[in-house]
């Protein structure tokens, strides 16, 4: 990741895009790395934001292309249990792209959401509200230091 530092606001890009992907790191220490680096708030802010978006859209979209019956052959998923999950999503829609900035689950949470198909203009307009809230909370917090 110290090369994604030493990179600024690119390497923020790059790494908050990488890490809304499958890629597992923390895109928070990222930021927080490279806030502190470069003292841009709002710079980073924008940068980090959109980066992180993007990566949560690419997923997002490689959930729409998945098929049940992969999941079925390949992770040994029942379909009784992709049932009940697409009843949970189907119940917030794309609510739940307020909350793909969690870590860990928010992968989860973007994919499946392209897997069962929630609407794709509101899912993406959620989603950037969730990432950009997400690091402006980091930006207060960072301010108040």
């Amino acid at each position: 990741m110290e090369w994604l530092e030493g990179l600024g606001l690119l390497g923020l890009f790059i790494g908050t895009f990488l890490a809304a992907t499958i890629f597992p790191f923390s895109s928070d220490a990222l930021y927080l790395a490279i806030l502190a680096a470069t003292g841009n708030p709002v710079g980073c802010l924008l940068v980090g934001t959109l980066g992180n978006w993007l990566g949560s859209v690419a997923t997002y979209w490689v959930g729409w292309l998945g098929k049940w019956e992969w999941i079925e052959k390949w992770f040994k998923v029942k379909p009784e249990t992709l049932q009940k999950q697409k009843e949970r999503v189907d119940k917030y829609g794309a609510w739940l792209a307020l909350t793909a900035w969690v870590p860990v689950i928010g992968d989860i949470i973007a994919i499946a959401l392209g897997f069962y198909k929630t609407r794709p203009g509101w899912t993406m307009i959620l989603l950037l509200i969730g990432k950009f809230a997400r690091f402006l909370v980091w930006n207060l917090i960072y301010g108040l230091f």
